[in-house]
């Protein structure tokens, strides 16, 4: 539909749109009462981000969220940030920051389209049904007047999908390919099944690894929605940023999330906790899709041999098949996840620079890179758990 007065709005606080409106956009096909495609772009999610003070003043991550009218109706909207760092984005920029600095620019603050801390693929221009042209149209010619409007230096779409890389490419944007894990699910009625489809050393490897971890002298659970009790967040918080301090310094996401999680998030999440007698010794947040569950924090009080691979792969595995889910996201970064039945799919995002040049030499850059990210990929692919002839029936 292109007929009609657009118009194009921008909100600091997710509290002046209408949940029912974003989530129109966001989540259309939660109107038969399953669960998102991405729970992650949900009015519910983001807000939880939002209230909880884990973006905001203070966090680099300063919200502008942009709404598309026609008529007087919400067709389109996208979560968009000023960023004042690079932090927390996992398709990291920090070589064009360095060399935008190096040349005399100032390259932060840049705007964003993303979900904080969420190294997830989906919806990054969300529209309403029937408007995905216009709507989709409209969302990126104002975030580029915006660029211009407030002088910012680059404009970013992360973890896009495929077919807005491509569409975003053909309108003036430079595309860049990355690269993530994910387990798919090939029809398998149980782990087993699974692992019957693997070469025997990997398939051997993965059984002790499961032995290991089961070895700890305690059991292991899975909790989902209303089972997940206020002991079992504020253990995964302690984990949470006991695994932050160890990689990354400070958390991104505040304790308050945490809170608000268990009220408003939990029928999205699944929580696999490892306990020994009645204390809870590990745990993993995982989040259900409609179609993929999505592994996110882990963290354990000390550490146990192969618990990690447990909680966050194999238990992770076991579940999404009980569930019946397509595939497994498992996060950013992680080759040591393809001898575990992760394989490579590629990950796309959307550049634009206001200086002309550095946006010419970041092409070339991006071009470069994309040939190298591709033959990564097809090594990788070729190194795979599989067995070829099951890992061609699968793809």
């Amino acid at each position: 539909m292109d007929g009609g007065t657009f118009s194009i709005k921008l909100h600091g606080d997710l509290k002046a749109i209408h949940e029912k409106e974003w989530d129109c956009c966001a989540c259309p096909e939660t109107a038969d009462g399953g669960r998102p495609e991405d729970p992650f772009t949900t009015y519910r999610f983001l807000k939880a981000l939002e209230d909880s003070g884990s973006i905001g003043p203070g966090t680099g991550w300063q919200a502008y969220y942009i709404t598309v009218e026609h008529d007087g109706e919400t067709i389109a909207c996208a979560p968009l940030y000023a960023k004042g760092h690079s932090q927390g984005e996992y398709i990291f920029d920090h070589v064009f920051a360095h060399a935008y600095e190096s040349a005399g620019g100032k390259y932060y603050p840049k705007f964003q389209i993303a979900v904080p801390f969420t190294p997830v693929t989906g919806r990054r221009f969300l529209t309403r049904p029937d408007y995905e042209n216009a709507g989709r149209a409209a969302l990126a010619q104002g975030l580029l007047q915006l660029a211009d409007k407030y002088e910012m230096s680059s404009a970013h779409v992360t973890f896009c999908t495929s077919e807005e890389a491509r569409w975003g490419a053909e309108r003036g944007f430079l595309p860049r390919l990355t690269h993530q894990f994910r387990w798919l699910n090939n029809s398998y009625s149980d782990f087993n099944d699974f692992l019957a489809g693997l070469s025997s050393r990997k398939r051997k490897n993965i059984k002790k690894e499961r032995d290991q971890a089961r070895g700890f002298g305690g059991r292991i659970e899975v909790f989902h929605g209303g089972d997940i009790r206020e002991e079992h967040w504020d253990a995964m918080w302690r984990f949470y940023q006991d695994t932050c301090a160890a990689k990354w310094g400070n958390p991104y996401l505040t304790r308050d999330f945490f809170i608000i999680a268990r009220e408003t998030l939990k029928d999205d999440m699944a929580l696999i906790i490892a306990s020994r007698e009645t204390e809870l010794v590990a745990g993993a947040m995982h989040v259900i899709g409609r179609n993929a569950l999505f592994g996110r924090y882990w963290g354990s009080k000390e550490y146990y041999p192969s618990m990690h691979f447990e909680l966050c792969y194999y238990q992770a595995i076991d579940y999404a098949i009980a569930l019946g889910l397509e595939r497994l996201e498992a996060g950013a970064q992680g080759g040591h996840k393809l001898a575990r039945g992760y394989m490579p799919f590629e990950t796309h995002s959307l550049h634009w620079f206001r200086n002309k040049g550095f946006s010419n030499a970041v092409s070339e850059y991006l071009e470069r890179e994309h040939s190298a990210v591709s033959e990564d990929m097809e090594v990788l692919t070729a190194w795979g758990p599989f067995r070829k002839t099951e890992y061609k029936e699968q793809i």
